[in-house]
């Protein structure tokens, strides 16, 4: 063994004492530091013919980035839907890496970690039991592997083999939604779809929900073809759910693909209040959920959920020649997912969901949800801002009450200031045409204190901008 990996194994039990002591430290000050970082410039690094071994590597990790690094997991980072991470997430997390398990092996703990933590998933959502799911890197791949899963049965139905054959063997086909997210158009264009399979049917009035009767006209004009529709739990600007349960009732009529885009909106499930959103999503087909989002554990982690496992498995089955064996008889996550080789990123949330239960979660989402309303409150209440739509879970969306064409202008400066102040971190959007800014809460250290601190900055930047 080279002296200095002999060294650095000598050494092991001071040196991740030392990751300890630094890993506390940034914790204890993460409410302290900028929520986004600042833009730097690093002189590049050249790699070492000799390196320095892993205690001077930690020096110089701190000298050179450490006062660069930002509170991205703290109680105020509300730009686009960032969750944190439990301290028992950050246990699993650690200790993914020590194990440095693949997830893709059938040897039986990570096997057991994964489906046990996808049986607690279930439970903690109310799903039934007839959805199997697997972990994935997160909700881009999680909708692309839901799609992917959509495309081998639209195959299925005009009698073609899309794993087998490829996307020459179908003809050109439609994906119909109201308001999906960007990773969905991604997915499509991954998968080979295209961009422009994607139609837009018309929202609700005032909403991001798509309108049931413009749905139901489309479908009985295209009786007999068989489609995928993606609808939206939780839109990011607004949290607006599709009616998933009128949705499922046209399902059962015209027999369509139904593939739920549930990132963060799944958490309502975990209060009762807010359960009924979801009603009618057990007869999707696939179904997206982040964990990095609400779940609050570490990057990157999401679920993908389906009824059709043996579709999944003609989808993602690693057939190759090096790989002999019936993969339906010999289970393994590798022939269900799109990686063959796979972290053990289910530890993290199996940590925290047995840490925390059922109830603790309720807490988290209920928490972030009453904050949420209360800053809608606020907003409503000052004459300097305009609310944009409802708070109905944890979005705000707002925007300056300045004259339209200033809009623009004002949001990004107001959004500007914000980034420089540090206190906190939103996002710029767009919502029916009028530039806004999204202020989306799901950490659980947010606090009423986190609440106050925002909206005095969010006041005060606003004011002063006003003045220029």
């Amino acid at each position: 063994m080279n002296q200095l990996l002999r060294q650095d194994l000598k050494q092991v039990d001071a040196f991740l004492q030392e990751i300890k002591d630094y890993s506390i430290s940034f914790l204890s000050e993460l409410d302290a530091l900028p929520v986004k970082s600042a833009s730097a410039t690093f002189e590049r690094l050249e790699l070492p013919r000799k390196g320095m071994g892993a205690r001077n590597t930690l020096l110089q990790f701190r000298e050179r980035y450490g006062r660069h690094l930002a509170g991205n997991s703290g109680p105020r980072n509300w730009g686009f839907v960032t969750g944190g991470a439990t301290v028992p997430a950050i246990a699993g997390d650690w200790l993914t890496a020590v194990f440095d398990m693949n997830a893709a092996d059938k040897d039986t703990a990570p096997l057991q970690i994964e489906t046990e933590t996808i049986a607690m998933l279930r439970q903690l959502f109310g799903l039934p039991d007839a959805f199997s799911g697997c972990f994935v890197t997160g909700a881009t791949m999680a909708n692309f592997a839901g799609l992917a899963i959509a495309r081998q049965w639209l195959g299925t139905q005009l009698g073609v083999d899309v794993a087998q054959e490829g996307m020459a063997a179908l003809a050109s086909v439609k994906i119909i939604s109201c308001t999906p997210h960007s990773s969905t158009i991604k997915s499509l264009a991954m998968l080979g779809f295209g961009r422009n399979a994607i139609l837009k049917l018309s929202s609700l009035p005032e909403r991001e929900a798509i309108d049931i009767n413009v749905l139901e006209d489309y479908l009985k004009a295209h009786k007999g073809t068989p489609l995928i529709v993606v609808a939206s739990a939780g839109t990011v600007n607004t949290v607006d759910f599709d009616d998933l349960a009128a949705i499922a009732r046209l399902k059962q009529e015209y027999g369509f693909w139904l593939h739920i885009d549930a990132a963060f909106g799944a958490f309502a499930a975990c209060v009762p209040e807010y359960k009924y959103l979801l009603n009618g999503w057990d007869a999707a087909d696939s179904i997206t959920i982040d964990a990095h989002k609400w779940l609050n554990v570490p990057y990157d982690a999401a679920m993908i959920f389906t009824r059709h496992p043996q579709l999944q498995l003609d989808t993602f089955k690693n057939a190759g020649a090096a790989y002999p064996g019936d993969p339906a008889a010999d289970f393994k996550y590798s022939n269900y997912t799109p990686e063959n080789s796979r972290r053990l990123r289910a530890l993290p949330a199996w940590y925290s969901l047995v840490a925390y239960g059922a109830d603790v979660y309720a807490d988290i989402v209920n928490n972030n949800i009453q904050l949420a309303r209360q800053l809608g409150t606020l907003i409503e209440k000052n004459d300097a801002f305009h609310l944009l739509a409802p708070v109905r879970l944890c979005v705000v969306c707002f925007t300056l009450n300045v004259a339209d064409e200033e809009k623009q202008a004002a949001t990004d400066a107001l959004l500007k200031a914000l980034d420089e102040g540090g206190k906190v971190m939103l996002t710029s959007t767009v919502y029916q045409g009028v530039p806004a800014i999204r202020a989306a809460l799901v950490n659980w250290r947010t606090t009423e204190n986190d609440l106050a601190i925002v909206w005095e900055e969010i006041k005060q930047q606003a004011a002063a901008l006003m003045v220029k």
